[in-house]
């Protein structure tokens, strides 16, 4: 088998300047114009719109990569309980909903753009997250009746647990992309959102340390590798 084509290859700018705007703009909660302004304090000169475009090309292919080498190592332990809710995005006036699934350890599994919040909605998010995960001993839900409308329908309704802050693991897992959300002034299109989701869990789960339950030498090697491991991306 050949090996595929160096995606950097048709770019005048180093693979290692590329993963860093893009890791700038899609981690930390920047505007493209102020990522463009801490580049060229570090002497990098590189236009806001190519940010957007950099981004936009490499930021699907980054979150790919690392989602495949994550769901690989996830797969071989048991899902004991995920985590379903979904938020309200407001997109041209209108207000949107994204489904998004987390595992009991914060793990952002999946993020899913729909118009309406009914059973097929969430049936459609339910077998795209069952797809590629498999199955959980237990998921946790908020009073939403299309969840266990889709639940039955899958045959796992008895899986479900419905109760009164048992979901604040996933509503504290919405903040980090609430501030993203408004860094760039809210989202344009149903298109632009459901792809600054996905790209953006990725990058999330990757850099997530969860510092406050190791102590700091223990947190800097972890940090330490998840950079590594980032400046490998694409290799």
């Amino acid at each position: 088998m050949t090996k595929s084509a160096n995606p950097f290859r048709c770019f005048n700018s180093s693979p290692e300047v590329i993963r860093l705007v893009v890791m700038m703009y899609v981690k930390f909660p920047l505007s493209l114009r102020k990522v463009e302004d801490l580049l060229a304090e570090r002497g990098i000169e590189v236009s806001y719109e190519t940010v957007r475009y950099w981004w936009k090309r490499f930021g699907p292919m980054f979150a790919a990569e690392i989602r495949r080498k994550r769901v690989e190592r996830m797969r071989a332990f048991t899902h004991w309980r995920w985590h379903l809710d979904e938020m309200y995005v407001k997109i041209g006036g209108e207000m949107r909903y994204l489904w998004r699934a987390v595992d009991h350890e914060g793990e952002v599994l999946e993020s899913f753009a729909t118009k309406e919040r009914d059973k097929a909605a969430a049936l459609k998010f339910m077998k795209k997250l069952m797809r590629r995960h498999g199955p959980a001993r237990k998921i946790t839900t908020d009073g939403l009746r299309s969840y266990r409308a889709a639940m039955n329908d899958l045959g796992n309704g008895k899986k479900q647990e419905v109760g009164r802050w048992a979901n604040n693991r996933v509503e504290n897992s919405h903040q980090p992309l609430r501030r993203r959300e408004r860094a760039i002034s809210r989202f344009r299109r149903m298109k632009s959102l459901q792809k600054f989701a996905s790209v953006h869990a990725s990058v999330h789960n990757h850099f997530n340390q969860e510092r406050h339950l190791v102590g700091r030498d223990i947190f800097k090697a972890r940090r330490w590798e998840a950079f590594s491991e980032w400046r490998a991306v694409m290799d």
